[in-house]
């Protein structure tokens, strides 16, 4: 089971640096290698950063519309094929994610990762935010940081 945050999931999406293993883990998880996980808040989330990217002319109107739509039907595809598990937010999630933000000290969105991680009992969590790889580390959890 993969885990992948947000700043991981857009770059399926829009090419930068770390797609390519971003990539590959989608890849394996469509010959059945492996099982994705995130958090149904990372939806709202990555369709945020793709905005931002639009907003910022990183890349065009076009290009905005077609990671947008690739993003939210393969999410329903691997969802429905049972490759990928949306975590929902709980209370139980929240009432943990609540004490990690006054542990570390991060945003509520960064301690919902690491709590949904733990939920599913992740193999691997792979991020390209600095901190939370941090705190994933320090939490005991394996992660992979893409810089």
């Amino acid at each position: 089971m993969i885990y992948l945050d947000s700043s991981a999931i857009v770059k399926r999406y829009i090419s930068e640096p770390g797609s390519d293993y971003v990539k590959s883990i989608y890849l394996s998880s469509y010959t059945g290698n492996i099982k994705l996980a995130f958090n149904i808040w990372n939806v709202g989330e990555v369709l945020g950063v793709i905005d931002r990217a639009r907003m910022r002319k990183l890349i065009t109107d076009d290009e905005y519309r077609i990671a947008k739509l690739r993003f939210l039907r393969e999410t329903l595809r691997l969802s429905r094929l049972g490759i990928l598990t949306l975590i929902p937010i709980k209370f139980p999630i929240l009432r943990d994610a609540w004490a990690m933000i006054e542990k570390h000290h991060i945003y509520q969105a960064d301690a919902i990762q690491v709590v949904s991680a733990r939920f599913v009992n992740a193999d691997e969590v792979v991020t390209a935010d600095e901190r939370l790889y941090q705190v994933l580390i320090d939490e005991g959890l394996k992660a992979r940081y893409l810089g």
